[in-house]
């Protein structure tokens, strides 16, 4: 880490530097500035440490703040919990959750979305998790020395010789590679499309606005009474969505009495609230309605979200590299949002591992190699959270794909799933993690390249010391 002072105008995309013709080919690994301490830049964070490559984090709030109110993990994230030794104690504090109940305003099941079977096929059971818990879980990890807060990124510069960030409180700092994980509003985000746009060089699809899609009102409980809401009281995760009849809206509840409080942003809530109290949910004795979760719940810890989606096209460019949501918004009825994080983070850490010297022309080619892993998963991902999305919509479409969702033949079902427990991530510079899923884990990009690249650096670091031993020394 460095902090240093600068003459040049950040409104100029430059080298900045004691010499901008000097190439930066200072020994070791690159120095990584992480934007943004959400779930996805404390993943990279906590890879980064285990695999030695120096690194410092700056989030903007003073306090921990987290977005939304559970996790779904499934059991394509166990294998890198395990390798980063922190599988147990999201265990410990997540229950499981095997499918999702969609009833009808009058409080009758629909029907089931069943994925059980992802605990025999990816050798794990899903568990739905606080997403307060699992922060504090990651948080707890990262070295107190390289987290940075309150830190809220103002502009940046990069060329040849390094990056360079400024901060409102006057500090700025100088690394190798710049992340942007600070979410939908990045300002990594911002700033570099600035630069390119000025440049002529930015997509039009990445220069139009994040497109709205719907408006949330998101909570999260504090203890509930499981004398009147009972499924608290189950060892097992209840998941309910409940269709709206003849109203602007529908809600999705995840009952679980391992919850405590948290937030999803800032805004005005009590009229919404009024306005959707009375609307009647399943559970307990049959009588339940939102009133019974919203006035469990402390305003402060409630908010009216908006909620956008986009997968922009523009990943990376110079040094800096974009990872989470802030290049890929997705639905969140799909559920993906914080995962696709998760294995944005195991991809990119995967990449800066190897990579083969500090000059642009290789961090142009790991964020490249990057993008083409995790790009495809993205674009899935957004059109899931639009498909999952129409199951709680009032139109023909979602009427439709209820009908298709609540009449899938078994055979259909099952594919769907083999598919989705085959992606199983790790991480090449950690020891490989065995699992007991019937489904072999799908083709990693990253981890076969970089794997193979560790094995051929660790016989040329060999040759070398060889051929210095064999070298005869000269006499006087």
């Amino acid at each position: 880490m460095a902090s240093t002072t600068t003459n040049e105008s950040s409104d100029d995309f430059v080298i900045h530097g004691p010499d901008c013709t000097v190439y930066n080919d200072s020994p070791g690994k690159a120095h990584v500035l992480i934007v943004g301490a959400g779930i996805a830049g404390l993943t990279l964070a906590l890879l980064l440490d285990k695999a030695g490559v120096p690194f410092d984090i700056f989030e903007k709030s003073a306090d921990s703040r987290t977005v939304g109110s559970a996790l779904y993990l499934g059991p394509d994230l166990f294998s890198v919990f395990h390798q980063l030794g922190i599988a147990d104690e999201i265990i410990e504090q997540s229950k499981p959750c095997h499918s999702i109940d969609v009833h009808g305003e009058d409080r009758e099941r629909q029907f089931k979305i069943d994925f059980s079977l992802l605990r025999e096929m990816g050798g794990y059971e899903g568990r739905l998790i606080p997403r307060t818990v699992i922060y504090n879980i990651l948080m707890s990890k990262v070295p107190p020395q390289n987290l940075h807060r309150p830190m809220r990124m103002l502009s940046m510069t990069q060329g040849e010789n390094g990056v360079h960030i400024r901060f409102a409180n006057g500090s700025d700092f100088e690394g190798d590679i710049l992340v942007g994980a600070d979410g939908a509003y990045s300002a990594v985000r911002q700033n570099l499309y600035d630069k390119l746009k000025k440049d002529r060089s930015l997509p039009a699809s990445d220069a139009k606005d994040l497109p709205f899609s719907c408006v949330c009102l998101a909570g999260h409980s504090g203890p509930l009474d499981p004398e009147k809401i009972t499924e608290l009281k189950d060892p097992q995760c209840h998941f309910y969505n409940t269709v709206g009849c003849e109203k602007p809206y529908s809600e999705s509840s995840k009952l679980h009495n391992n919850f405590r409080t948290t937030d999803w942003g800032e805004g005005a809530v009590g009229s919404m609230c009024d306005e959707v109290r009375d609307f009647p949910i399943p559970g307990g004795n049959g009588t339940l309605t939102l009133a019974d979760l919203i006035d469990g719940t402390p305003k402060s810890q409630m908010t009216k979200v908006m909620l956008e989606e986009k997968v922009f096209d523009t990943w990376y460019h110079c040094r800096t590299v974009l990872i989470g949501d802030a290049v890929h918004k997705i639905h969140p009825a799909g559920g993906q949002g914080a995962l696709l994080g998760f294995h944005d983070a195991i991809a990119l850490a995967n990449w800066i591992n190897v990579l083969p010297s500090k000059r642009v022309k290789h961090t142009e080619y790991i964020f490249r190699e990057y993008k083409k892993e995790r790009y495809p998963f993205a674009k899935a991902a957004y059109n899931h959270g639009r498909n999952m999305s129409n199951v709680s919509d009032k139109d023909l479409k979602a009427t439709i794909t209820r009908y298709i969702s609540k009449n899938m033949p078994h055979w259909l079902w099952r594919m769907f799933l083999t598919k989705i427990s085959a992606q199983r991530p790790q991480v090449s510079f950690l020891p490989y993690v065995e699992d007991n899923g019937t489904v072999k884990a799908a083709y990693q990009h990253s981890y076969v390249k970089t794997a193979k690249m560790i094995k051929d650096q660790a016989a040329a670091r060999e040759a070398a010391e060889a051929a210095a031993q064999d070298t005869p020394v000269a006499s006087s």
